[in-house]
């Protein structure tokens, strides 16, 4: 039998705790779970992404050498200019660390004019061993770590980097926490990762093709984060001078089927928790008609746009330059409005 009681002492203990708490404390009262059970599960960040599934995906796509290193070209432009950035701060930096480091696709892209050290962090170890014979112009470490929840001892990094991963995250806000913690004041965290009109043709497409062969839309692709929300993500997990830009990169494919072959290859695969196991044969050949449809370029072949989000965050220190407080000012804007429209 059930008894809907709590004791005094824990009702004073869970007033001050948030309201989703609070309701899973409820349940407790029922007699079905342990409190200690249902605070667990109510700290836990809701679960989009299965990560376990998208571990497999990265192995076996890189388990297949030739064809995984046949489609390294996005990751490798997108580390490229994840690299640019890095280097257009003017500073030599002894060890980086990448998070959810793939293949070693920023290996590429640095030299040791820009660091000494890369330590490689990826949770698939056959991603992560795929080129381990290949020479880099900087040493390079590597790790198996989830990039999801990082591990390192608190102001211990001067350089964190991320190269399209971070799409996989559950829990951005406290990933970017960690990092935060793990950087030296004034250290640096540059990340790059899927926006959320990447894929816009195929998603499109997938929907509509849904729609006329079976009536509903399916979760066909990975839900992703737009541009408005990355600043937020960063002033939430306490960084500084933030900066967010985007780019997109379009590639052509001959078709819709190569281009799904080609994500399959990369490990990009669809791994939302709540996917379908499957596409019936008639809605992807419906799919792929309404893509050329809509989108075909007149070579015959159909765009893919990758929306990549760029950012830059900055762990606080005194050092760092901080806006004058309000009413510092000593030039009116209006003034100088003024002037100029009198020339």
């Amino acid at each position: 039998m059930s008894v809907n009681w709590v004791p005094r002492g824990l009702q004073r203990a869970t007033a001050q705790l948030p309201v989703a708490t609070r309701l899973a404390l409820r349940h407790y009262s029922s007699g079905k779970d342990t409190a200690r059970e249902f605070i667990d599960k109510a700290a836990k960040p809701f679960e989009v992404f299965d990560r376990n599934a998208k571990r497999m995906q990265r192995s076996r796509a890189a388990s297949r050498t030739q064809t995984s290193r046949e489609v390294d070209y996005l990751r490798d432009e997108v580390a490229a200019r994840v690299a640019d950035r890095l280097l257009d701060i003017k500073r030599r930096y002894h060890t980086v660390v990448e998070l959810g480091a793939g293949c070693g696709h920023l290996a590429k892209a640095v030299d040791d004019d820009m660091m000494d050290k890369l330590i490689m962090c990826e949770m698939s170890p056959q991603a992560l061993s795929r080129d381990v014979d290949t020479q880099y112009d900087v040493e390079v470490e590597r790790r198996v770590m989830d990039e999801e929840m990082p591990q390192f001892e608190d102001e211990s990094l001067d350089a964190v980097v991320s190269s399209l991963s971070m799409h996989w995250v559950n829990d951005l806000p406290g990933m970017l926490i960690r990092v935060r913690k793990a950087l030296v004041p004034d250290g640096v965290f540059i990340g790059a990762m899927l926006g959320g009109d990447s894929l816009f043709e195929l998603r499109s497409s997938l929907q509509l093709a849904d729609v006329e062969r079976d009536g509903g839309i399916a979760a066909r692709v990975s839900p992703l984060t737009s541009s408005r929300d990355v600043g937020n993500l960063l002033s939430r997990a306490g960084m500084t001078l933030s900066t967010v830009d985007l780019d997109d990169i379009v590639v052509n494919y001959p078709s819709m089927l190569h281009l799904i072959s080609d994500i399959n290859s990369m490990g990009e695969g669809n791994a939302v928790v709540q996917r379908l196991p499957f596409i019936k044969r008639d809605t992807l050949v419906a799919a792929s008609a309404i893509y050329k449809e809509l989108y075909q370029n007149e070579d015959g072949t159909v765009p893919a746009t990758f929306q990549i989000i760029y950012m830059i965050g900055w762990k606080p220190d005194p050092s760092q330059p901080k806006p004058l407080p309000r009413g510092s000012g000593k030039a009116s804007l209006g003034e100088l409005f003024d002037t100029k429209s009198q020339k």
